[in-house]
C-alpha cells in the first residue's frame, strides 16, 4: 500500500517542533532521519534500499557514526530495519505520528504520550543498575542464550550479540544472558556465525540452531521484552 501524499512542509514542521526533541535525537539521527525520509515518504515510497557507506559519503558523517544513527533510529521505532545484506540495509520509514512516542489529537495536532524517551523501554541502559541486568538474566529463564545450557549464578553473564567495538547497544534488543564460555568463546564473532560453530561442534541440534537464529531475529526486533518491567 502506498504511503497517503505528503505536505512536507507541515512534516518538516513537525519534525522539528516536536519529533526531534521529543526522541532526543542528536544532530546526526536528525541527518540520517531526514535524509531517509526524504528519499521515502516525501516521495511516495514505504521502504528503501540503502548502503551505509554511501549513506555516511553523502551526509559527511564516519561510517560507524551513520551506522549508529541507523541502529538508534530502529530501537526508537523511528524506522524499521527489515533486512541486512551485503547489498544494504531495506528499511521500513515510519511517519511521525505512527511513532510509539508521538501521537496525534483527533483535530490532527500532535501530542506527547508516555514517559520522557530517557525513561522509555527503547532508550534505557539495561547495563546500569543491578535489577535491569537481572531481568535480562530472567528473560532467559536460567539458560544460555546461546548453548541453551542451564546456567547457575556464578557463571552467568551479559554479552552483547552485536559487540560493543560494532557499535553494539546496552539495549535489549542486543543483551542476553550466557554462559562464561560461550561469553568467551563468541568473543567478538556475529552471533549467526558463532551459533553455527556450536552446531558444527554438535552443541545444539538442527532445530535449536533454527529456534536460536529466530530468537536473534525476535530480539533484533524487540519481540523479547525483560522480565518484570
Amino acid at each position: 500500500m502506498k504511503p497517503k501524499k505528503l505536505n512536507a512542509k507541515h512534516l518538516w514542521m513537525q519534525f522539528e517542533d516536536v519529533l526531534a526533541p521529543r526522541l532526543g535525537l542528536t544532530v546526526k539521527e536528525r541527518a540520517v532521519y531526514c535524509y531517509l525520509l526524504r528519499h521515502s515518504l516525501v516521495v511516495g515510497k514505504l521502504r528503501l534500499q540503502f548502503a551505509v557507506v554511501a549513506l555516511a559519503r553523502t551526509l559527511g558523517l564516519s561510517i560507524g557514526a551513520a551506522r549508529q544513527a541507523v541502529r538508534r533510529l530502529d530501537e526508537l521505532g523511528a524506522l524499521r530495519v527489515l533486512e541486512r545484506s551485503k547489498n544494504g540495509h531495506l528499511a521500513e520509514m515510519r511517519m511521525p505520528e505512527k511513532i510509539r512516542a508521538v501521537g496525534l489529537r483527533k483535530n490532527g495536532a500532535f501530542q506527547v504520550t508516555g514517559e520522557r524517551p530517557a525513561a522509555t523501554l527503547e532508550t534505557t541502559d539495561f547495563l546500569k543498575s543491578w535489577t535491569l541486568r537481572k531481568a535480562i538474566h530472567n528473560r532467559e529463564r536460567g539458560a544460555c542464550f546461546y548453548c541453551l545450557r542451564r546456567t547457575p549464578g556464578h557463571v552467568k553473564c551479559l554479552d552483547h550479540v552485536v559487540p560493543r567495538v560494532r557499535f553494539g547497544r546496552n539495549s535489549y534488543r542486543n543483551l542476553v544472558s550466557c554462559c562464561i564460555e560461550c561469553n568467551t568463546r563468541k568473543n567478538d564473532r556475529a552471533a549467526r556465525d558463532f551459533l553455527r560453530t556450536l552446531y558444527r561442534q554438535g552443541r545444539l541440534t538442527p532445530a535449536e540452531l533454527d529456534g536460536r537464529l529466530r530468537a536473534l531475529k525476535d530480539l533484533a526486533a524487540g519481540k523479547l521484552r525483560p522480565m518484570g518491567l
